[in-house]
């Protein structure tokens, strides 16, 4: 009977040892990033995305002054093609505006002009490096500024479809900043709906969203804040399927993209230090969920993705550049 006691603690001490030493986060996640270049000379570069062949899509705002917005493809080995321009580019407080973000589904590259408060769906699947561009007048189209002003969220109206990406049932989902909204777009139909709308992140500071991931049961938002960016007003928000709105995590400043980990955690990047002259220089961030610094000395990031397990990229809207993260 002793010996059976005993090896029944024996066991039972085991399986404790295991369930204390048993973690649930198959990769570590990232204490600290090195980085290498990757691409140079974009013009005011918002945002990228990989398709199923490692290709990297992004957009460039331009020059502030025409129609010289743009997408273009980057092979992983650094070769751009510019795959369409004539885009809308306009000057705000100084910096180029215009197109917005980009997803990547099925062989269909969505990309959005905030300015213009358009979705265009380009069909890329055979699109190839050094090909000629294509003609913006032959890629589908659709307004969604227009629905989101018969909202009435803000006063003024507002809106600036500035981010998004595919949730569940296919449908997809779009980040309005101007009108710190969520707009959904049926996977089928193509209608619109109202999905979720931020409330004020202060009294009078409005929440201005920024970046939308989906990591399989919510959506994480990251904000930027109305002016002036005070510090610690930013927040990261979950919304759940239903499109109700909670805060995830509070105390950040002038977040302008979120991405996830292998682990489905948020990493966040922060813009920049707001002071009398505007942001101050290198003052950009990679942060994780906590706010603890992974990389920094950044100008001004405008988008971090994950292109594996631990490699990631980020874009600099003042340099030009994205470069390679790895840990």
């Amino acid at each position: 009977m002793k010996k059976l006691l005993l090896s029944i603690a024996v066991v039972i001490s085991g399986l404790f040892i295991q369930a204390c030493t048993d973690h649930t986060q198959p990769f570590p996640e990232p204490e600290s990033f090195t980085s290498q270049a990757f691409v140079s000379g974009l013009k005011a570069p918002i945002g990228m995305a990989i398709d199923d062949n490692g290709n990297m899509w992004v957009t460039e705002a331009g020059t502030g002054n025409g129609n010289d917005g743009s997408v273009s493809m980057i092979t992983p080995s650094g070769t751009k093609t510019l795959y369409v321009t004539g885009l809308k580019s306009i000057t705000q407080e100084g910096s180029a505006e215009g197109i917005g973000h980009l997803v990547f589904h099925n062989g269909k590259l969505y990309f959005l002009h905030g300015s213009n408060g358009m979705l265009y769906t380009a069909d890329v699947a055979s699109f190839k490096s050094g090909d000629a561009p294509v003609d913006l007048a032959q890629i589908p189209v659709q307004d969604i500024g227009t629905f989101v002003k018969t909202k009435k969220l803000t006063d003024p109206l507002n809106s600036n479809t500035w981010d998004l990406t595919f949730g569940p049932d296919g449908h997809l989902y779009i980040v309005d900043s101007g009108a710190n909204a969520i707009v959904k777009r049926h996977g089928v139909t193509g209608d619109l709906s109202l999905f979720a709308h931020f409330p004020d992140v202060a009294s009078g500071v409005e929440a201005v969203p920024t970046g939308i991931v989906y990591d399989g049961t919510k959506f994480l938002v990251s904000t930027l804040t109305g002016f002036p960016f005070a510090k610690d007003n930013a927040k990261i928000f979950q919304v759940d399927t239903w499109g109700n709105v909670d805060i995830y995590k509070s105390k950040f400043t002038t977040l302008t993209g979120i991405t996830l980990s292998a682990n489905n955690k948020p990493i966040v990047i922060h813009h920049g230090a707001f002071g009398q002259m505007g942001f101050e220089a290198k003052s950009g961030k990679v942060l994780d969920e906590n706010g603890k610094t992974l990389l920094g000395n950044i100008s001004r990031p405008t988008d971090i993705i994950r292109a594996d397990n631990n490699t990631y990229y980020l874009m600099s809207y003042q340099d030009g550049t994205i470069i390679k993260l790895s840990y």
